[in-house]
């Protein structure tokens, strides 16, 4: 399975492309920090739309791969709202740490508090990996001084993870062939069965790429190239992105 479909996007040369992605990676987490700190009756979550949808044409995504990834979470808000009736505070309302008006709040405040957070933080978090080729969010981690090991942990995942799915498109195609379909509940034991398989398959493939590795002199961390110095212009970005963000999230609440 290629990368491309996930590099095609972040291969553009807008403004938000050519961004320093130390400047992305600050400016996503501090506007999530900001989003969901924001109480859910404001009128603020407009404005963070609106903001989000300036930066989807400046960045000239198209509207319809980013909706379909950002809506990835719609299934968990759909799980919040069949629990949440049953998740009682004091005086008989939905607590979950979301109060409104001094009471607690309702279920349906509950499901829209999380939808809308959730939305608008994976929308961000979308526009962010649509205009930023993977290993360039590896090196503006290392330029955030990010655990070398962690960088490391996604650096493989990302690598590996498309080796992993197309392991599992064979087995799954080899299933087929032999006459599975998964439509009556004794067949489970095959899902079992070929779990157990990828397992191995995955062990095995991670012992062979570090004994490769290791004869070629790996000692843990990957060379990569010196940090950019950090201008006052990428400053300046942050700075008027979040102060904006939180001004309407100040003035709003």
């Amino acid at each position: 399975m290629s990368h491309s479909f996930i590099e095609d996007s972040a291969a553009g040369t807008s403004a938000l492309h050519r961004l320093d992605a130390r400047v992305k990676l600050v400016s996503a987490v501090g506007a999530i920090v900001i989003f969901v700190s924001t109480p859910p009756t404001a009128w603020a979550f407009a404005v963070y739309a609106f903001a989000l949808a300036a930066l989807i044409v400046l960045s000239h995504l198209p509207w319809r791969e980013i909706g379909k990834r950002a809506l990835v979470v719609v299934p968990f808000a759909l799980m919040v709202a069949a629990f949440a009736p049953f998740l009682h505070g004091r005086g008989g309302g939905i607590s979950l740490g979301v109060a409104a008006g001094g009471h607690a709040a309702t279920a349906a405040l509950v499901v829209w508090n999380v939808l809308v957070k959730a939305l608008l933080s994976v929308t961000l978090i979308v526009v962010l990996t649509a205009t930023t080729p993977f290993p360039e969010l590896l090196h503006g981690l290392r330029g955030l001084w990010a655990p070398e090991i962690v960088v490391l942990l996604l650096s493989f995942t990302y690598r590996y993870l498309f080796v992993m799915v197309e392991e599992f498109r064979k087995l799954r195609l080899a299933h087929r062939v032999r006459g599975y379909r998964g439509r009556w509940l004794w067949q489970a034991t095959s899902i079992g069965r070929l779990i157990g398989t990828m397992f191995l398959r995955t062990y095995e493939r991670a012992e062979r790429v570090y004994v490769a590795m290791v004869s070629r002199g790996f000692e843990g961390r990957y060379p990569h190239l010196p940090r950019n110095r950090w201008r006052w212009r990428d400053g300046a970005v942050v700075g008027v992105f979040l102060g904006s963000l939180l001004a309407v999230r100040i003035l709003l609440t």
